[in-house]
């Protein structure tokens, strides 16, 4: 498996693991968006088929944000998640930001504990924060002189 940059032929595959990953699923034109915007795009490929992605960039001057990852269920608990993550925090660690952050469902436990793998910690809960009336937990991952926190 590698992790390559997002390509424009990607975007249908993306767009089904989006839709087969979360409830209420950005659309089509989101992504393309995004793309045309230049943030962080990156996908996880296995033998020429696109497993998984994940979408990144600088919210504010000295904030990363991951706006979102997803991997296809089939490819699931095989680390496609963990190495999308790695190399956007990579990515991130190298600019001049002092935190990545990135917001996920209270009621999504398993990718609470996901990121809590990767030092991520809890900042706060935002009620009402996804659509359909779901409360957001916002965590965070500090980074000191392009370096990932260890504490």
């Amino acid at each position: 498996m590698i992790v390559r940059k997002f390509k424009p032929e990607d975007l249908k595959r993306v767009f089904e693991i989006e839709n087969m990953s979360f409830d209420q699923s950005y659309g089509v034109d989101v992504f393309q968006g995004l793309y045309e915007m230049g943030v962080g795009f990156l996908v996880a490929e296995d033998e020429g088929y696109v497993v998984g992605y994940v979408i990144f960039w600088i919210k504010y001057e000295n904030q990363g944000h991951i706006i979102s990852i997803a991997v296809d269920k089939n490819y699931r608990r095989s680390h496609v998640g963990s190495q999308l993550l790695i190399k956007a925090i990579s990515i991130l660690s190298m600019l001049k930001i002092n935190a990545i952050y990135l917001e996920v469902k209270e009621n999504n436990t398993a990718a609470v504990e996901f990121y809590k793998t990767f030092n991520f910690k809890i900042d706060r809960v935002v009620a009402n924060y996804y659509e359909n009336g779901d409360a957001a937990i916002v965590m965070y991952l500090p980074i000191n002189r392009g370096k990932v926190s260890v504490e």
